[in-house]
């Protein structure tokens, strides 16, 4: 009896849904940092095994959307909940020092959306390895299963495993009967292109001030594989051939294309170097990266910017 089908990964902002789908598919799908609201676009990541194939989506942060790029990420993560067999709602594990524990303005809009649509929900309860002490565990189970009538809590850290196997195992039970929905060798269905500007974004998001992430953007401009076939096959972990590629920066001001640059460019060169180290080890090449910075003002609340930089604003 094989199972198939979409389970969307909701929550709020920096609770590790990213961390958890890139966990769960083996690879670097979706761009990590501390910074919340990291992911912006839906990621497809599809998860084959000998009995099933899960289908997820990585959605933004739903968060308290200020200006339009805001409230399309936000849309973009609740509109999913629709469209999905089930849903895979996180949520972190902290509890106040007496124990009580605050679901949240974001956390209590998702649970409102959760009882409108009536999908077969598991809340995972992700970070337990941060926890002081597990027996705070038992208040955020509590105030949780109070609030919805989930399928199953699980406590799990998507950075070291703990718990991801048996939350995979219920998942699947709430999938129906059926075919594989995607090729087996297919671990999404992002391009290339879009993976590689969001590495090089990643390392914006670590290397630059508070206030630079949330107004960049990156295209990539250029993307020339005609070097990249090599004579042999690769074997695994070791690259070959060279993949050519140009990108722009967006920033929103002056102030900030001269931070992104640093002093006698040496801020774009960190950038660069560790994107390029990322890049190579995704295409499993041997890469060229040319990075230029560009002012597109207030591309965060134009809809025509938004369009252009990859964004779909809301109609």
């Amino acid at each position: 009896m094989y199972r198939s089908g979409f389970i969307a990964i909701i929550g709020r902002p920096n609770v590790g849904k990213s961390t958890l789908l890139n966990r769960l598919t083996g690879e670097k799908l979706a761009i990590v940092s501390p910074k919340p609201q990291t992911t912006r676009n839906r990621i497809l990541g599809v998860v084959t095994r000998p009995e099933h194939q899960i289908a997820f989506l990585d959605t933004p942060g739903v968060h308290k959307a200020k200006g339009e790029l805001n409230r399309l990420m936000v849309d973009a993560a609740l509109g999913a909940i629709s469209e999905v067999d089930a849903v895979l709602f996180i949520v972190e594990a902290a509890a106040r020092p007496d124990d009580t524990v605050e679901i949240g303005e974001g956390n209590q809009l998702i649970l409102q959306k959760l009882k409108a649509a009536r999908k077969p929900t598991v809340l995972a309860i992700n970070k337990v390895d941060a926890l002081p002490r597990k027996p705070q565990l038992l208040p955020i189970i509590d105030t949780y299963r109070s609030q919805h009538p989930f399928v199953e809590i699980f406590p799990i850290s998507a950075l070291s495993g703990e718990g991801v196997a048996e939350l995979e195992a219920t998942l699947v039970s709430l999938l129906p009967e059926g075919p594989q929905l995607f090729p087996p060798e297919m671990v999404t269905d992002q391009a290339e292109r879009f993976v590689v500007a969001e590495l090089i974004r990643e390392q914006i998001l670590h290397h630059c001030r508070e206030e630079i992430p949330y107004s960049t953007a990156v295209v990539v401009d250029h993307f020339d594989e005609s070097e990249r076939a090599p004579d042999k096959p690769v074997p695994p972990g070791k690259i070959g051939g060279l993949v050519r590629l140009d990108a722009t920066v967006f920033v929103e001001r002056d102030s900030q294309k001269a931070i992104v640059i640093g002093k006698g460019g040496q801020m774009l060169k960190k950038i660069g170097a560790a994107s390029r180290s990322q890049i190579e080890r995704f295409l499993a090449a041997h890469v060229y990266l040319s990075l230029l910075v560009k002012v597109e003002k207030r591309w965060s609340e134009r809809h025509d910017a938004l369009r252009r930089l990859g964004y779909t604003p809301r109609r």
